[in-house]
């Protein structure tokens, strides 16, 4: 599946994805909220050969640490993992793995791992949350949610982290996957 722009300078055609990329997921969060959604939203805006309605479908219960729980990973990074792996993730039908198709896609996600360590410091919506915020909100109590939204949750703290980790998705659909 060939996803990338092949061309004459390579690194203005990255650096022009992850600045699209990171514009869009921003947007998408900002305007519709859903953080594991508007990442993989974002990327089939960008390569919308990748476009699944099944998996975008299932990205729904992912956002904020799953279930706007903040307890588990960052909904971007759980959605960026998810195209990255439909891309290169093994089939049901591969289940036995003689490629080692999933050990590419964990390589992958290994990746997107390592940029939201170097950039937050963890993966956990709650602590991204706390060191963008100074606080971890509970997001299904109302008044935990206001003061989110009142902290910037939705008007730029999240939507920053969307638009990063979209930003890294696609660098990575570029580089790495885009070259076949």
């Amino acid at each position: 599946m060939h996803c990338g722009v092949q061309g004459r300078d390579q690194a203005m055609n990255d650096q022009d994805i992850r600045k699209k990329a990171y514009k869009k997921g921003f947007q998408f969060e900002r305007e519709y909220h859903g953080c594991a959604q508007c990442v993989v939203g974002a990327l089939y805006e960008i390569f919308p050969e990748l476009r699944n309605g099944d998996i975008f479908r299932s990205a729904s219960g992912l956002a904020a640490g799953t279930g706007l729980t903040t307890k588990g990973q960052c909904g971007g990074l759980s959605g960026a993992v998810m195209v990255i792996s439909q891309i290169r993730g093994r089939e049901i039908a591969e289940m036995a793995d003689p490629e080692g198709k999933r050990f590419v896609a964990h390589r992958l996600a290994e990746k997107m791992v390592d940029h939201f360590t170097r950039e937050f410091g963890t993966v956990t919506c709650g602590e991204i949350q706390k060191k963008l915020m100074g606080r971890i909100f509970y997001l299904k109590d109302p008044e935990q949610h206001q003061a989110f939204e009142d902290a910037g949750g939705h008007s730029h703290v999240c939507p920053h982290v969307v638009g990063m980790a979209t930003s890294w998705a696609a660098e990575l659909i570029q580089r790495e996957i885009g070259n076949d």
